[in-house]
């Protein structure tokens, strides 16, 4: 773990004694969510309690570390997220069960078919985008989905395969609001903001800004926050002001993991950004490889854009 200035670490919990099932179903079928569900009385006590005190009063990082849980016999890491692995379920197993300690797992269709479980892999044509299969460039802090009106209140990331030169950054409302003069704090409370749909969700169709909305919002001394360094702009120039001197305390004011295999890194989604250091991948199946996971407190507030547990929202025109 490092650290750009001091900021407070993931709490970290051994998960060791985590079980590794595979039910045998798809991890898209219902009756594989269910039994994920299921599997969380089988938890170790540790990580058990430690996903319920995470969804119950969240650290100040706003994220939990599980070490040493289970991911299966790996084959290569594939070229492309979508591309089929001769692989079991353990992993998308240990992902879900996480997931229903915490909430209800959705996939998105615009982001790999809407798949529960996602692969997040290298590829070379997306090398320099911001994108999750970046990797010569810096990945941006951002809000997940932080255009979407059903964003994931939680974000799950299982590191199958690691890369020490990826490092996975994290910045903490919690620990950059201190920082921040109290006018600026004052118009990221403002509904000043708008934020253009990333391009995954597009699928070639023009990019629109989405509707004015805070940066800030809920209780004044320990809020919530959606932001995105590449894709949100102020709607004038105090608002763009305000929101430049929130990415420069972003920035100053982090902490960063190199996921190793076995390591599930949780996020609140409304309390930390999160972004990736540059890395060089290899290209020849040994590459980082992680699976991610987006977790929604209750399925009933998207009923009119879901099919399923897939977000079907479009954007763009």
């Amino acid at each position: 773990m490092s650290t750009a200035v001091h900021h407070a670490a993931p709490v970290v919990v051994d998960a060791s004694g985590w079980p590794a099932l595979d039910p045998g179903w798809q991890p898209g079928d219902e009756r594989f969510v269910r039994a994920a569900g299921q599997a969380g009385r089988l938890l170790p006590q540790a990580a058990h309690d430690a996903l319920i005190a995470f969804a119950d009063d969240v650290p100040a990082a706003g994220a939990l570390l599980l070490k040493g849980a289970p991911v299966g016999d790996l084959p290569a890491t594939p070229p492309a997220p979508t591309a089929p692995t001769a692989k079991g379920h353990v992993s998308e197993m240990t992902l879900l069960t996480a997931a229903r300690r915490l909430g209800q797992p959705v996939g998105y269709q615009p982001e790999h078919g809407g798949d529960l479980v996602q692969n997040l892999v290298p590829t070379r044509a997306g090398a320099d985008r911001q994108v999750s299969t970046s990797s010569r460039v810096d990945l941006m802090f951002h809000t997940e989905a932080a255009f979407h009106p059903h964003r994931p209140r939680y974000l799950l990331l299982l590191c199958l395969r690691g890369d020490p030169q990826a490092v996975t950054t994290l910045s903490s409302v919690h620990e950059v609001l201190p920082l921040l003069p109290a006018p600026v704090v004052d118009v990221l409370f403002q509904p000043r903001f708008r934020t253009a749909v990333d391009e995954s969700y597009l699928h070639g169709r023009t990019n629109t800004l989405g509707p004015a909305m805070p940066v800030l919002s809920g209780d004044r001394a320990r809020p919530s926050m959606v932001f995105d360094e590449d894709l949100m702009v102020g709607t004038d120039t105090e608002a763009e002001a305000a929101l430049h001197v929130l990415g420069d305390a972003v920035r100053a004011h982090h902490i960063g993991v190199a996921l190793e295999a076995g390591d599930l890194l949780v996020v609140d989604n409304h309390v930390a950004v999160h972004g990736r250091t540059a890395y060089t991948p290899r290209f020849d199946g040994t590459d980082r490889w992680l699976q991610r996971a987006m977790v929604v407190p209750d399925l009933a507030p998207s009923a009119g854009d879901r099919h399923g547990r897939v977000i079907s929202t479009l954007f763009g025109e």
